[in-house]
């Protein structure tokens, strides 16, 4: 077998079968992600008045908004509050590897890093990644410890344990947090209410991206918002849920700039945490793609990657198949929505398994059927 094959059959069967026991536990979750998708839908369906709603909630709490139409006015926003010479930490961020986004402020001169282990690991390996929720499962553990060795120069035996491995990450990268000028993360929901951004996570790195810098920027698509605080918070109980990770260790609510009230009880900023919050909304497609009625669709997905993991093509083609960030049969959608790519989805074979693990029932191999569509009629245009 393959180090791919080996990889992926390991993280099935420690996935899979996780994600199955918790829906059985805890069998309120399906009727939240039932809820969850009215809500969404609500937002696609009137996306200009949410997005500005959003805006103005963010500036209300102290906080700056900005809205970009593409990833080259989002990287500018963000290099001109950075600025250079600087050390920047990330919380794992789709949108930000979508902007190229790392490159972009190491180009600048800033020492940046990803904290997520995952995103880590896939920076000192320079590979894209290969799962949405976790980037690095084409590596086994015999082949980090060999990476970890090669790029960290620390001593690490072959057969190092998980438990190992892990220790010696936390190590490099705690100096990296105490030192960081600028966290940048992404967001897994934004309350358009409240101008609240949720971001769930089990390592901590996040919650440390985004108290011990002294500013913080959180950059999305506009796809996350959701009408409400209440429904931010379902957004993150359902993607952790279905991501096999539920209990989620961390839920990290952000509302602006970090504040205190404890004189007098008069809400002032900022007191320990950062001083400066900066949220980065991004289109790069996405409001194009909400007037379409079946493609749409794609911009419910809450990005648990339970759908990868019952697809039979993901199996065989890995980070293959679909542009990096966006693989397998999300990724296939998303490479369209985002790159114009519509080759990842012609490679779809249709077994639906990704429609039936879906929380959100996208119904996937519909739009990728209509992307498919969209291609076919590009090559009967040229001739």
């Amino acid at each position: 077998m393959s180090e791919w094959d080996i990889a992926v059959e390991r993280t099935i069967n420690n996935n899979v079968p996780r994600v199955h026991k918790i829906l059985s536990q805890y069998s309120y979750i399906q009727d939240l992600a039932k809820e969850l998708r009215k809500a969404k839908l609500e937002v696609l369906n009137n996306l200009q008045k949410y997005v500005e709603q959003t805006m103005e909630s963010v500036k209300r709490m102290g906080g700056n908004a900005y809205y970009a139409t593409n990833v080259y006015e989002a990287r500018e926003i963000i290099a001109k509050i950075v600025g250079k010479n600087k050390i920047v930490v990330f919380g794992k961020s789709m949108v930000a590897y979508e902007m190229r986004l790392r490159e972009y402020l190491k180009e600048l001169g800033n020492e940046v890093w990803e904290t997520d282990l995952g995103e880590f690991l896939i920076q000192l390996a320079n590979e894209p990644p290969s799962h949405i929720i976790a980037p690095a499962i084409h590596m086994t553990r015999e082949r980090v410890a060999k990476l970890l060795r090669e790029k960290l120069g620390v001593e690490v035996s072959e057969n190092a344990t998980h438990e190992e491995l892990v220790a010696i990450v936390r190590k490099f990268l705690r100096e990296k947090f105490v030192n960081a000028d600028v966290g940048i993360t992404g967001a897994n929901a934004i309350a358009a209410d409240t101008g609240s951004i949720i971001l769930v996570e089990n390592e901590g790195n996040i919650r440390m991206s985004t108290v011990l810098p002294s500013v913080h920027i959180a950059v999305a698509g506009v796809e996350k918002i959701v009408p409400t605080f209440y429904h931010a918070l379902l957004e993150a109980t359902v993607q952790a849920a279905y991501a096999g990770l539920y209990p989620p260790t961390y839920i990290n609510l952000t509302s602006g700039p970090s504040s205190t009230g404890d004189i007098e009880m008069k809400r002032v900023s900022p007191a320990h945490g950062p001083k400066e919050f900066h949220l980065v909304l991004l289109d790069n497609g996405r409001v194009k793609i909400s007037q379409d009625k079946v493609l749409k669709e794609a911009l419910l997905c809450i990005r648990c990657g339970r759908c990868h993991l019952h697809c039979p093509v993901y199996r065989v083609l890995g980070v293959n198949w679909g542009v990096p960030p966006f693989t397998g049969p999300m990724g296939a959608m998303w490479s369209y929505i985002v790159y114009g790519d519509t080759k990842p989805a012609t490679l779809c074979t249709h077994s639906g398994n990704c429609k039936e693990a879906c929380p959100m029932e996208i119904n996937i191999p519909g739009v990728l059927e209509k992307i498919k569509w969209i291609a076919n009629d590009k090559e009967r245009n040229k001739t």
